[in-house]
């Protein structure tokens, strides 16, 4: 059975020079699909990430970064296996360094293994929000000026937050922003939730380590006062105090293709050294 590939890739330079060497050494060994706006840099026919899912793809390699993969697991709904391949960034979701990319792929191509990671849900009064693989950001939609947040978890007041925002992060997640906002680090294995005040007034306010099932409401106390909800980074959306958002566990998880034997530990320590 011939194992079918799909190709994203950040739109540079030396992220398509990349694609097209892959594109080259594997075509003759896999089925490839090749993203719309790439395929025409590389003068091949294009195929969208939502084809690719319904087409059965077995997994999509990313050449970029961590932005590319997010923008990417946004465009499915179950997504497909990624696996990430750097191109000069320091982000935790690409595994795989360009001079040991041919070598690992020819062994993917007899077998891999899935990880599976935890997203969130996020739900906006009654509208669905695309789910999180990283974190739901809340920030002030005014420079300069703090928001007051009510935070129910399972229908308990958790805690009243004045601060410029606030990061409610995956255990993927908590290497990101949630880890440069002051964070703890969560082992991906970790079936958490993890709340990061952003800034905040009362000293007291700390971080906090939530179950992975929780239902965690967010409230805006101030009605003059708007906020931004931004998820991974990639959608945005607005909240004032007459709005009600929910986040949960999401139904579908992010999938990555299991790439180096190193563990979590050692990626931290090589990423962060």
């Amino acid at each position: 059975m011939v194992i079918k590939i799909g190709f994203v890739s950040r739109h540079e330079d030396e992220s398509v020079k990349f694609v097209k060497t892959l594109v080259d050494h594997f075509r003759f060994n896999a089925e490839l699909y090749i993203e719309p706006d790439l395929a025409t840099q590389l003068g091949t026919k294009g195929t969208s990430v939502e084809e690719m899912e319904s087409n059965e793809v077995d997994f999509i390699i990313s050449v970029g970064g961590d932005g590319t993969i997010l923008r990417t697991i946004h465009k499915m709904e179950d997504p497909i296996p990624i696996l990430g391949i750097n191109m000069g960034t320091i982000g935790f979701l690409v595994d795989l360094e360009p001079k040991d990319a041919i070598n690992t792929i020819e062994n993917l191509l007899v077998a891999f293994d899935v990880d599976k990671r935890s997203r969130l849900k996020v739900k906006l009064n009654d509208k669905l929000l695309p789910p999180a693989t990283n974190e739901v950001t809340l920030i002030t939609a005014s420079p300069a000026k703090m928001i007051e947040f009510e935070i129910l978890v399972d229908g308990s007041l958790m805690e009243d937050f004045r601060a410029d925002g606030i990061i409610i992060a995956t255990s993927t997640g908590s290497t990101a922003y949630a880890m440069s906002a002051g964070g703890p680090i969560v082992d991906p294995r970790v079936d958490a939730v993890v709340l990061v005040p952003m800034a905040p007034f009362k000293l007291s306010s700390r971080p906090w380590v939530m179950p992975g099932e929780s239902f965690i409401e967010v409230n805006l106390k101030i009605p003059e006062k708007d906020a931004l909800v931004v998820v991974d980074g990639q959608n945005m959306a607005t909240i004032s105090s007459k709005d009600r958002m929910i986040i949960s566990r999401a139904e579908m998880p992010a999938r990555f293709v299991k790439a180096s034997r190193d563990g979590f530990y050692a990626k931290v320590k090589s990423k962060l050294a």
